[in-house]
């Protein structure tokens, strides 16, 4: 009997363990892939010497993808034409470059892929991967290293290059407009720089945010930072302060005028916004009439005249560097109508100026025609003026809190340089209560030389007031709710703006230092900070 037992038990075990082996059910799967891919070895192999090859495989222990190669690789020193670099559009265990220039005699060379090696299936970065061979006997091992801000605002930009010029004799500042530095780096996603496998020497060292990727200095479209002296190394090795990338005033440029509407012509120009004046050439009738106005924001000046049966205009437009003579012809028919825009909708915050703002220049108001009364019926008293350089009509009032407003502008009330006037205009707005704004005061302690002055920036960034420490201090009132950053500008030259800087004649740009906090100003809240500028 127990021998019979046997086989059946046997038939049992194997149904059971079978039966469990196909039991439908979702796999465990094991730990997420965290670990970046690496190279395992390189033909020719990593840091070689005399080095002659046209090409030069990498082989890696799993698949990669190469994501923005062509932002993140840094060949330093640059070549004259750029690597390929093969496969990039699918994954791969093997790197291919190949390139075309002949390499300098004793150079070390480093090709820097950055960030852009990652592993096919999770997206593993192999960070900072690079290549390096010499065409010497031995490879350069020296670095530098530092910092780079913008000069003017306080996020920063991606990807700055970083460059190194050899200075020898045949050295001169103008290098940087004509030729590919000696090394170079990025930024990448940082604001840190690291150049690697540099020769010992003295260098000029230059940041650029380079437009064009070509490593060569346009003022029109690059930024540009540079140390205040020559570095040496092995000495610098560590730059303690950082470069200031800004946007220099280019050479002015006068760009030809266009008529836009009868009666109004638009003078382009790039570069410095001083002494520029146009004077017109060309006889006309004794009841000829003019305004230039050069635009606040835009490099333009707008220039209006007496519209008139004429096929052209001659002008002579200079500055204190700068002559030349221009014809505009007149060919536009139409008069461009008297437009009106205020800068309220319904509310009026206490520290703005109610402001109407027009397209062509006024030349007459009215008051018989405006009536501005407040709770419907009792009038105000008020002034006006004109801002010749912006076109707005500023009405100034004694205003209080918690009050409704309506301002009306009858017909014919605003006449304009072409005797167009409005029609009829109404405004109704109101002013808050003194609890719904806050305040900030700050206590200045300068510990600079220089005069400062602060700026309060919006959450977008604009000026929203600007404030002279008096005593060392400084309050922004009458704030609506909102976040604000704040800046202070040490104003070197004492000209109450901020200046940016010349590469050629060394200035740096106006030191600017911001806040350490933002600030969350909420309805009757007064914040108070210490505000240490050094």
């Amino acid at each position: 009997m127990k021998t019979a037992l046997k086989p059946l038990l046997f038939i049992v075990t194997i149904i059971l363990l079978t039966s469990n082996c196909a039991k439908k059910g979702m796999p465990t799967g094991g730990p997420k892939d965290s670990i970046a891919p690496l190279m395992v070895t390189a033909s020719p192999p990593y840091a070689s010497t005399f080095f002659k090859a046209k090409k030069i495989k990498l082989y890696f222990n799993e698949f990669i993808t190469l994501k923005d190669i062509n932002q993140q690789l840094i060949v330093s020193p640059p070549l004259k034409n750029p690597p390929v670099i093969t496969p990039q559009s699918s994954p791969t265990k093997v790197i291919t470059i190949k390139f075309s220039d002949t390499l300098k005699q004793n150079t070390t060379y480093t090709f820097n892929f950055g960030n852009s090696v990652q592993d096919n299936n999770e997206g593993n970065k192999l960070e900072s991967f690079k290549y390096v061979f010499s065409t010497g006997n031995y490879i350069d091992s020296l670095k530098a290293s530092g910092k780079v801000q913008d000069a003017f605002q306080q996020k920063f930009d991606k990807n700055i290059k970083v460059l190194l010029y050899k200075v020898d004799t045949t050295f001169k500042d103008s290098i940087i407009y004509k030729q590919k530095p000696t090394y170079l780096t990025s930024t990448l996603d940082s604001t840190l720089f690291k150049i690697t496998n540099v020769a010992s020497g003295k260098y000029l060292l230059i940041a650029l945010k380079d437009a064009s990727n070509n490593y060569i200095f346009n003022p029109k479209e690059d930024k540009i930072g540079f140390y205040n002296r020559f570095i040496e190394l092995p000495k610098d090795s560590i730059i303690t302060e950082p470069i200031s990338l800004f946007k220099e005033i280019s050479t002015f440029k006068f760009t030809r005028p266009k008529e836009i509407t009868k009666g109004k012509i638009l003078f382009g120009f790039e570069g410095s916004r001083k002494n520029i004046q146009i004077q017109l050439l060309s006889d006309v009738p004794d009841t000829f009439k003019d305004i230039q106005q050069l635009d606040l924001e835009k490099d333009t000046v707008h220039y209006w005249h007496s519209p008139m049966v004429k096929d052209s205009l001659v002008f002579k437009v200079s500055n204190h560097v700068f002559t030349d003579t221009v014809t505009v012809f007149l060919r536009k028919k139409k008069i461009d109508s008297l437009q009106i825009n205020s800068n309220i909708s319904s509310v009026l915050d206490l520290k703005d100026t109610l402001t109407l703002t027009t397209n062509n220049p006024l030349t007459k108001v009215d008051t018989s025609k405006i009536e501005f009364v407040k709770s419907d019926t009792i009038k105000i008293p008020y002034t006006y003026s004109i801002d010749t350089t912006t076109n707005k009509l500023k009405f100034l009032f004694k205003k209080e809190f918690e009050t409704s407003y309506k301002l009306a502008l009858h017909p014919k009330a605003l006449t304009d340089f072409f005797n167009i006037s409005n029609d009829s205009l109404h405004y109704a707005f109101k002013t808050k209560k003194i609890e719904d704004y806050g305040s900030i005061t700050l206590n200045i302690n300068n510990q600079t030389i220089s005069s400062v002055f602060v700026e309060l920036l919006s959450e977008k960034g604009t000026v929203v007031q600007k404030a002279f420490p008096i005593n060392n201090t400084v309050t922004f009132n009458l704030l609506p709710p909102g976040k604000y950053t704040v800046r202070a500008i040490i104003d070197s030259n004492k000209n109450n703006s901020w200046d940016t800087g010349n590469y050629l004649q060394k200035i740096q740009p106006e030191k600017i230092i911001y806040f350490g906090t933002l600030f969350n100003v909420r309805s009757d809240w007064h914040l108070k900070e210490v505000f240490t500028i050094k």
